[in-house]
């Protein structure tokens, strides 16, 4: 018989961003990976079937390109764009890299040559009843630092809410928080990223208690941070040995205290948020680390889907010093596994994208097992969206505007397929009973029935 851990409604991850009585936050989507840093909405209900004539409740345009993944709370949606405007200027002045191997960019692309185009950096706020533009907000004007690759975009990270104000990140082109009414309170510039082989910035920031996280890896001297939630100031950095990764940090908890756990290429990592010291480190994963660990029932799930593909379950209660190749490492495999989306936990069972394959894998998190691995989801093209999970249904993206549905189960059984006109990179979002959708030109809310007034 094939063991699984229980499932738990909310997990030790989430607990230091929302709490359990807190149903606002549990009924939002107050960060890329959703209330519960998983992937999931526990309670959400969005339609199986849709198309640009079925169950679209309304679809907005948008100011500019991202791929960062929207987030809702309560009424509103609050979306990061980067806009191309007209005025070209030289681009800014930069260090040569540092000798770096060859490697091929995500979809065997080349990085395109460097702009000379300004950008305006823009977050803005949609209602949800309706899509309409509330606000809209330039936080900068600038030339971009790096060409970034040429299927990404530079308004990638992802913003993160605690329901008072808003955080987002444009890396090199500065951290903002704003409340929510678009309202610059602080803004704090921690340098230039020179990312490998310029293929772009798109860590996104985590917030836990009164500080929030944010994560430097690139070429040139990589470090982790903690800035005081309310003022910006900077409390702690820690540096960090490693080359460019695009993992966002995870808040755990382990004996009261938050832990920011940090997948990258050398050492996955573990931080004390309260003072930025290393608790724990586990070697084991390959380069161009992308995924985002999630987190259940007392382990953290790690994984890179490049070269070296490694994934890691990883026993991080009462865990100190280095943990490679010990008995903390529940299980590891090197089959199936994510290189740009990052993995679905969902009720004891974590889904995959491999690569650009379009495959799923399901996999058993106690055992490691796959219930099914490396299905083909056919009719599916490349996708960077990461997939999420309601109502004991899986929901996938492509890039083209293809959609399938999933049953949750230990079977492989699609519900349904769908197609949208527009292409798609941000992953989904559900709160209540839609799916958001940010497309390359359109902001989607689809629903069966229309909104409440």
């Amino acid at each position: 018989m094939r063991r699984t851990l229980p499932a738990i409604l909310i997990p030790a991850a989430a607990l230091c961003l929302v709490s359990a009585g807190d149903d606002a936050a549990m009924r939002s989507w107050p960060s890329w990976r959703g209330p519960l840093h998983t992937g999931v909405a526990p309670h959400g209900d969005p339609p199986l079937e849709w198309s640009e004539t079925k169950n679209v409740r309304w679809k907005a345009e948008l100011p500019g390109p991202g791929h960062a993944t929207p987030v809702v709370w309560e009424d509103r949606i609050y979306v990061l764009s980067a806009v191309r405007t007209e005025k070209t200027s030289a681009p800014p002045a930069q260090a040569a890299a540092p000798p770096q191997p060859a490697t091929a960019a995500p979809g065997g692309r080349d990085a395109p040559e460097r702009p000379t185009q300004v950008h305006q950096f823009v977050v803005s706020a949609h209602d949800r009843r309706n899509g309409k533009e509330l606000w809209r907000r330039v936080v900068r004007e600038a030339v971009p630092r790096e060409a970034g690759h040429s299927t990404s975009s530079h308004a990638s990270a992802s913003p993160i809410t605690d329901g008072r104000r808003l955080y987002a990140s444009f890396g090199s082109h500065g951290i903002y928080c704003l409340d929510l009414d678009g309202n610059v309170k602080w803004e704090v510039d921690l340098g230039d990223m020179t990312t490998r082989n310029q293929f772009g910035e798109g860590a996104s920031p985590a917030l836990s208690g009164d500080t929030l996280l944010v994560n430097w890896d690139h070429e040139e001297g990589s470090f982790i941070v903690g800035l005081d939630k309310l003022t910006g100031k900077e409390r702690w950095r820690a540096a960090r040995d490693e080359p460019t990764s695009w993992s966002t940090p995870l808040i755990v908890e382990d004996g009261g205290r938050a832990l920011a756990v940090v997948s990258a290429t050398k050492r996955v990592r573990a931080y004390d948020v309260a003072t930025g010291a290393e608790v724990w480190q586990c070697g084991g994963l390959g380069a161009n680390c992308i995924p985002s660990p999630v987190a259940a029932g007392g382990l953290v799930f790690v994984m890179s889907g490049y070269r070296e593909a490694a994934a890691m379950a990883i026993r991080y209660p009462g865990a100190r010093g280095d943990l490679t190749g010990g008995s903390a490492v529940a299980w590891r495999t090197d089959q199936g596994l994510s290189y740009v989306p990052s993995p679905l936990l969902y009720d004891g069972r974590l889904y995959l994208l491999e690569r650009f394959q379009g495959m799923l894998s399901c996999l058993d998190i106690a055992s490691g097992k796959p219930f099914y691995a490396k299905q083909r989801l056919e009719g599916m093209g490349n996708i960077y969206a990461s997939p999420v999970g309601a109502s004991g249904r899986v929901y996938l993206l492509d890039r083209d505007g293809n959609a399938m549905v999933l049953r949750h189960a230990e079977t492989f059984e699609i519900m349904a397929r769908n197609k949208l006109d527009d292409g798609f990179d941000a992953s989904p979002v559900i709160a209540g009973d839609a799916l958001y959708l940010r497309g390359h030109r359109s902001l989607y809310s689809l629903a069966a029935s229309p909104a409440a007034p």
